[in-house]
Order: structure tokens, then sequence, then C-alpha cells
């Protein structure tokens, strides 16, 4: 007898929170001091801002990952819990304390320093068997930041495609700059992989953005280049797809806005939906992070979201 599918989609991966501050006229130089005007302290990760975003925009999400029972691991539980992300899934544990980022954020780009923390303890082991059962889709991000899972990742989405579940990848960056993942071996397992400009380049050692896509394509199936203000581009064998980025011109911050990306888009592709619709809602889902400070505040509840399409961007959801 199938087992019934409890959850749309499963998100892997790391938990910590986001301590930004914002309006800095520089970044600090080594050695000098430079002042915010603003601080947010906020739900953070690439994982957790997809899985909660996703989930406001009406998909039913469950999240594996780890966390300490410390402040920053309740703040981020009752984030996630507010935002109707199933959390019985995520393990504690008192080896670590939860992960913190403290991101500067100036114009439309950042800086950042992680502390992983509890993240770094995440691992295969920790997510069940029963739980991809439940699921129909695995979206896992940051993998180079949940060092605990990434020697398994091939298992992992190779499991998954077992079990029947489509798959998505956003690689994030690479802190040690090793990228030392097998892509060749891990990407037939993943349906959607979603790499910015600059992390398709380091990851395959190609600075023409038009060879590092030629590589990547080779074993991606479909492969969407994130590229800021350009937008995003889709590559599907030999079906290729433009789509222009939702310009926000009072950016608030970009940060989550690749992540909101991603949540847009699987929101439409596990519909069904075409590619380019998928890609298009995916644009307007990641414009719609940089009207507010961090990855989540401007999506409290689905009437915000479409409040935010309709007046900033002239959309209507």
């Amino acid at each position: 007898m199938p087992i019934e599918k409890i959850y749309d989609v499963v998100v892997a991966g790391e938990l910590n929170v986001d301590i930004i501050l914002n309006h800095i006229n520089q970044f600090p130089a080594m050695g000098k001091e430079v002042l915010a005007q603003q601080m947010t302290i906020t739900l953070g990760s690439s994982s957790a801002i997809f899985a909660s975003n996703l989930s406001v925009l009406g998909t039913k999400v469950a999240f594996a990952g780890t966390l300490a029972r410390d402040h920053f691991g309740e703040h981020i539980l009752d984030s996630l819990t507010s935002k109707g992300v199933h959390t019985r899934h995520i393990v504690f544990t008192n080896e670590k304390s939860t992960g913190a980022t403290i991101a500067l954020s100036f114009q439309e780009d950042r800086a950042m320093v992680t502390y992983p923390g509890a993240m770094s303890l995440f691992s295969l082991k920790d997510i069940g068997d029963e739980l991809l059962s439940q699921a129909g889709h695995l979206h896992v991000s940051s993998i180079f930041l949940s060092t605990g899972l990434k020697k398994d990742v091939h298992k992992l989405f190779q499991k998954a495609k077992s079990f029947g579940l489509t798959t998505s990848l956003d690689p994030q960056w690479d802190p040690d700059e090793r990228w030392d993942i097998d892509f060749e071996t891990l990407l037939p397992h993943v349906d959607v992989f979603i790499p910015n400009e600059n992390e398709l380049r380091a990851m395959t050692g190609k600075q023409d953005i038009g060879e590092a896509v030629a590589r990547m394509k080779g074993y991606a199936n479909i492969l969407i280049v994130k590229s800021g203000r350009e937008g995003a581009f889709l590559y599907n064998g030999d079906e290729s797809i433009h789509q222009p980025a939702y310009l926000n011109e009072e950016v608030v911050d970009s940060i989550g806005a690749g992540d909101s990306f991603g949540a847009g888009f699987v929101h439409k592709f596990i519909q069904g939906k075409d590619l380019k619709e998928c890609l298009e809602f995916g644009a307007l889902i990641g414009a719609i992070s940089t009207t507010r400070a961090g990855g989540t505040t401007a999506f409290q509840d689905l009437a915000t979201v479409k409040a935010i399409a309709s007046s900033s961007f002239n959309y209507t959801m």
C-alpha cells in the first residue's frame, strides 16, 4: 500500500540566525570601524529562508536539520513554526551552540561571517526513510555549510529519487573554495540545480559564463543560473529561457533573495507548471524579498506577499 504523501517538500540543510547590519556607508577595513544605521536579528540560513517563504506561499513543508536548545535555537524553531513549517524532524544537540551569521549589507551586495555550530553536526542519518517516503520533493541548500551531510549528499539524492521524489539543489558558496563535490556524479539525481553566476564559475573553473554553462549542462538536468539584476537563465537540454529581473529601485537588502527565488520556482515546479511560468514566479518572489530587511520579513503571510507583488511590481497573484 503506497505511503501517504504528507509533505509537498522536505528541506534538508543548515539552520542559523542572521544578525544583519544595514545602511553602512562602506565595508570595514582591518583595524577600522564603521557604523550601521539598522540592525535586524531574524531567521537565517539559505535552507530555512527557502522553507519559510515556500510555506507562506501555500506549500506543505517539512524541515530536517540540527539545532541546540539555546536562545537562537528557540528563535529559529518559533520562526519556522509560525510560518507553518513542520519542525518535528529537526534534531537537537548539546555538543555545539546554534549557528549564527553576521551579515554586512551594503547597497545590493553583502559580506558575511558564519559560525556553523550545530549545523555542522547534521548528517544523512538525521534524515529518515520515513520522512522521505512522506514527501514529494527534496530541496537542499548551502551544502558546503552542512559539512556532516556533504560527504553523503550523493547518497541522499539517490535515495530521494529511489523514493520517487523530484529534487532541487541550491549549492551556495563554498567558504573553503574547494568545491569538493563530484557534481558530475551528483547532478543526474538533481532535477533542478540553482547556482548563481559566481558559484558556477568557481565550481567549473571557467571564468567565461558561457563556458561554465556549457560544462555544467553536460551533466545537469534543469540548470538555472541566478544573475542578480540581469535576471535568471534556465537551460534544459536544447531549451533556454531568460527571465528578466523584477527590479526594485528601493532595495532594503538582497539577503535571501536567491533563496526566495528558489522557493518561488519550486512552488510552481511541484505543481507541474511549465518552466517559463516557474522561472517568472521565482523572479517575482526573489524581488519581493528585497523590499524588507532579511530573507523572510517580506513574507509575514500570503496576504502581505500578494500586496507587495501588486504595489511594488504590478503583479497580481
